[in-house]
């Protein structure tokens, strides 16, 4: 880990930042009054985004349980940690397979100064974090290699982070570069906010607005696209809310989050 000064100093307050803005939204506490004032000014134009928040974090529970579960997948690179809540993937993933090794990836100085809850693990499992970045997917590789086997399966974990990339092409070259590297029997979990209602549009335009790093909500049709040329998990994409729901979760209503999951042949 790096040395706690250097972390600090890379924290800037001043600005919103998408972790502590999401953790807020999820009744976290590693947010600032920063985080909290867009958090509340974006409440009153799209109360919305609270339901989104919360179900996509449901949405990464039942994904995990799916893969670990149904798939007999025991390892998980998750790029994009933000900040530890309940039910982190290696929560999940070990509830069901103790066995089952996960690598956080995020390049986030909070993040990092709290990665050490991230980093419990089941005795017959093991877990890590990188302090790195979705734009360089070789390094990610190569680093999470020290963790993972990349010669067996591994579901990779991108959610509620791509809408950071303002291109929508790259965002789809990143995708597809990380899953290269990954063999056949592999999978993809993407969840991301999309462009299905006023209310969300205005909400990001608003958050966009704030000083902090962008994020775009896009058309559904530019979420498929990240699966082109894996299978589709059914029920396909579909809003995280309608993706293979609990029982007391069936009823539901559809966010403006779409997720899926996607096997590589």
């Amino acid at each position: 880990m790096r040395a706690a000064a250097e972390i600090r100093a890379r924290i800037d307050t001043t600005k919103p930042h998408s972790a502590r803005f999401w953790n807020y939204f999820v009744g976290g506490k590693d947010n600032y009054e920063v985080d909290r004032e867009i958090g509340d000014h974006i409440m009153e134009i799209f109360p919305g985004l609270v339901d989104v928040a919360r179900t996509s974090r449901h949405f990464l529970g039942r994904s995990v349980r799916y893969l670990a579960g149904e798939q007999g997948i025991r390892q998980f690179l998750d790029i994009g940690t933000g900040l530890p809540t309940a039910d982190n993937t290696h929560e999940v993933a070990q509830r069901v397979a103790p066995d089952a090794r996960i690598v956080y990836v995020d390049n986030d100085p909070l993040v990092l100064t709290h990665a050490r809850a991230l980093l419990t693990s089941t005795d017959e499992g093991r877990t890590d974090y990188l302090d790195a970045d979705l734009y360089a997917p070789a390094t990610v590789l190569e680093d999470a290699s020290e963790t993972l086997d990349l010669s067996q399966p591994v579901a990779l974990m991108i959610l509620n982070t791509l809408g950071h990339v303002d291109d929508p092409v790259r965002a789809r070259a990143l995708v597809a570069e990380l899953m290269s590297g990954l063999p056949s029997g592999s999978y993809l979990v993407i969840s991301d906010c999309t462009a299905t209602s006023p209310g969300m549009v205005a909400a990001s335009d608003a958050y966009n607005s704030s000083g902090a790093v962008p994020y775009h909500v896009r058309p559904v049709d530019e979420i498929a696209s990240y699966f082109d040329g894996l299978e589709l998990v059914e029920p396909g994409i579909v809003p995280v809310t309608a993706w293979r729901p609990d029982p007391d979760e069936a009823d539901a209503p559809a966010v403006d989050a779409y997720g899926a999951v996607g096997r590589k042949p």
